[in-house]
């Protein structure tokens, strides 16, 4: 069996990453819904303009920090979503997966702090 198959590990997991992160940080993840999906849908995938779903590990959804303006309330939530079977798939062990939940938990919290995938790129977090 798949290390942290389970969902309830797997769902650890991303709280742990989401823990791990500075109070700084965290501060500013108010309005944001952090959630873990098995799979990204048909609709999502032809959002971002990917084919396969095994190739989504994570996507934000929302406005990030450096866009909002003063009329920014009453909205719905952000929604950063951390898709359990992909991950999964790229993974051999227990360190490799919880390498890769902190890794796109990161990612995305990224995204809501306006840092795109190109700056991502640029500052080595890949």
């Amino acid at each position: 069996m798949k290390p942290y198959a389970q969902p309830e590990q797997f769902d650890e997991l991303v709280l742990s990453a989401i823990e791990d992160l500075p109070d700084e940080l965290l501060d500013f993840l108010e309005n944001v819904a952090i959630v873990v999906e098995e799979w990204p849908d048909r609709a999502v995938l032809d959002s971002v303009g990917v084919r396969k779903r095994s190739e989504l590990l994570g996507l934000y959804q929302g406005i990030p920090q450096t866009e909002r303006t003063h009329g920014y309330n009453l909205v719905m939530p952000d929604k950063i979503s951390i898709y359990r079977r992909p991950i999964l798939m790229r993974c051999r062990s227990e360190q490799d997966v919880f390498e890769m939940v902190q890794r796109v938990v990161r990612h995305e919290i990224a995204h809501h702090f306006g840092i795109d995938d190109d700056r991502l790129t640029e500052i080595g977090a890949y």
